[in-house]
């Protein structure tokens, strides 16, 4: 091929913020599933940064890190306390305002009406940058968003990991996917090792876990994703059979 023909590489980067994180306190867990997850759609995770609870060292990191990659995705700093900046400072790297997305207030109303209402500090949760859009969020109501080049994510991994499966395939310079599915009636959390050693042993799949409550029951429909079909299957394959040798049937398809 000639040099000029290489095909473009497109690239993103990651800030991990929170003092926690420095601290040692809380071990980070979302840069080794967004990579992962972009790696599946052929998206290269070129650089991470992890970036105190300050607003100035949030504004020069993102727009450092927006400045020379494709996309810039963040994690944490998006709940309802007072410490919780991310969205500040991003709008101030932006060099827009913060509002109240009518949006987002409609979901957590919704989510929080049965759990004690919308307060104060959980209304904090709707505020975006201007022109931002939401990024859905099935678990627990407070919406990721999108502004510019830039997805913020929340810190929490298990709902880090929903907010990028709602993004899934949708990433300009991401690579078709190919996907199957089967179902299981197990509880998620009791078969996520079998799925963390499926992901690792095939380079360049996804996994996606959709846990259920049916017929007085609990089970999960697990999503494998790839650019190359092949990859697909084989991953597939050694799922189903970890899975089986476990003593859990295994639904083609899904359930």
């Amino acid at each position: 091929m000639h040099p000029c023909m290489t095909e473009r590489i497109w690239t993103a980067a990651l800030a991990v913020i929170g003092d926690e994180i420095l601290s040692g306190r809380t071990q980070d867990r979302n840069i080794a599933q967004l990579a992962t997850w972009l790696n599946a759609q052929g998206i290269r995770l070129a650089e991470v940064r992890v970036v105190p609870d300050r607003t100035e060292a949030i504004v020069e990191a993102v727009n450092a890190l927006r400045a020379r990659n494709d996309y810039l995705f963040t994690t944490g700093g998006i709940g309802p306390t007072h410490d919780d900046i991310t969205v500040d400072a991003i709008a101030a790297a932006l060099g827009v305002g913060v509002i109240v997305h009518p949006e987002a207030r409609a979901q957590l109303e919704a989510h929080y009406a049965t759990r004690g209402g919308l307060t104060e500090a959980r209304l904090r949760m709707a505020r975006t940058p201007e022109g931002a859009e939401l990024i859905v969020n099935r678990m627990s109501g407070a919406p990721g968003i999108k502004v510019a080049n830039i997805f913020i994510l929340a810190g929490v991994p298990h709902i880090a990991a929903g907010m990028m499966d709602a993004l899934t395939g949708t990433l300009e310079g991401g690579k078709p996917l190919v996907a199957r599915q089967i179902g299981c009636w197990t509880g998620e959390s009791e078969v996520a090792d079998l799925l963390r050693e499926a992901e690792k042993g095939h380079e360049g799949v996804a996994i996606g876990s959709y846990p259920f409550f049916r017929e007085g029951r609990t089970g999960a429909n697990f999503v494998v994703r790839a650019t190359d079909p092949a990859l697909v299957d084989a991953c597939i394959t050694d799922l189903t059979r970890a899975l089986t040798d476990s003593g859990r049937e295994v639904v083609e398809g899904g359930i």
